[in-house]
């Protein structure tokens, strides 16, 4: 099998775990919340970041990946970026109507790609963004029913979008620019993902839900629901970051509003949820919308492909050299460096950061 096959192939095993395990993870949950009452979303996140660490603290100890240091002061950072945007979101969700929560998702994408245009310098073909407003129209009429406003929802809605766009760019940039995979990334910010969601996540669902996680009574179903969860959550983890450091932040998102269409679907079909042609007509246009950004995203990967290869050879090597690694200056790096440095990368993208 050549490296392009190999390479395709492997997204398309990575889209395949992200959309079984969120779908699975969904239903559990559901069950969790609707027939056990267990509604504390934040702190069964912390816990699904907790476990996430340490089965991927197992596996490295029994050698199915090489754990490669980062730099704290980015690892840490990151790892609080995204804890942040998981508690803005629960928070979106729950001061504001679900109409205006599925708008707030449906704004990721092209905030995404303003960001990534201003800063990556990353260009978007027309035919991209065609089938992309197409996508979110059909999922808008599926999906968003009332849209009710109000000051302190449309604040933390700005600050979610803000914190996802910003965390999934940098989910995708430091595995590409400091060369680490997903599995290793995902390895050294779950656990201060997990440390900020283990602490606020208490005050969150209380604020939210006016019950106490403390207070709540485990039975053995609640227990035994509550560990599944935190299983399929170690796949929807792993497979998030493994889509977005193969693909990009706007597939990711892609795949999150099929993942939308899929349990709507399901709830329609297994669970007898009332529907309407409205909701039907808008699952179907996000499909064709879906696959509308496919068949544009595989024609131009191929064709950009296609330009690569028809380059003179020295014309190839000079590219590549031009290009240093990880945007070091100077001399290329020695080996025995023990630590990836967030200075590699890009300005652009450690700004997010450091605000300069």
């Amino acid at each position: 099998m050549s490296d392009g096959a190999g390479s395709r192939m492997g997204v398309v095993g990575a889209l395949s775990l992200s959309v079984t395990s969120s779908v699975a993870i969904v239903i559990c949950n559901k069950y969790l919340i609707s027939t056990l009452g267990f509604f504390f979303a934040t702190t069964l996140t912390s816990w699904h970041l907790m476990v996430t660490f340490f089965t991927l603290y197992i596996a490295q100890r029994l050698r199915f990946f090489e754990p490669k240091p980062i730099d704290a002061r980015t690892v840490i950072s990151f790892g609080l970026l995204n804890g942040i945007s998981i508690g803005l979101l629960n928070l979106c969700l729950g001061f504001n109507s679900v109409g205006f929560y599925q708008m707030t998702k449906l704004a990721i994408i092209p905030f995404t790609i303003a960001l990534e245009t201003i800063f990556l310098n990353k260009k978007f073909s027309q035919s991209i963004k065609a089938s992309l407003m197409v996508l979110l129209l059909g999922v808008g009429i599926a999906s968003v029913t009332d849209l009710q406003l109000n000051l302190l929802g449309s604040v933390i809605a700005v600050l979610t979008i803000a914190a996802t766009c910003v965390g999934q760019i940098l989910t995708n940039q430091i595995q590409r620019r400091l060369k680490v995979s997903s599995t290793q990334l995902l390895y050294q910010s779950s656990p201060y993902q997990s440390a900020v969601l283990l602490v606020t996540g208490p005050f969150v669902d209380k604020l939210l839900t006016k019950r106490d996680v403390f207070a709540f009574n485990y039975t053995v179903q609640v227990v035994v629901f509550i560990a599944l969860s935190c299983s399929i959550a170690v796949c929807v983890n792993f497979s998030t970051f493994l889509v977005i450091g193969t693909t990009s932040p706007v597939t990711y998102q892609v795949l999150g509003h099929l993942k939308t269409c899929l349990v709507l679907s399901f709830g329609y079909i297994i669970l007898k949820d009332p529907f309407s042609v409205r909701n039907v007509a808008g699952i179907l246009i996000a499909i064709f919308g879906m696959g509308l950004y496919s068949y544009y995203s595989v024609s131009e990967s191929r064709k950009k492909t296609e330009a690569a290869g028809s380059l003179p050879i020295a014309a190839q090597m000079i590219e590549k050299d031009s290009a240093p690694l990880l945007g070091a200056k100077g001399s290329p790096r020695t080996e025995n460096k023990s630590e990836e440095s967030f200075d590699y990368m890009p300005r652009t993208a450690k700004s997010a950061f450091t605000g300069r």
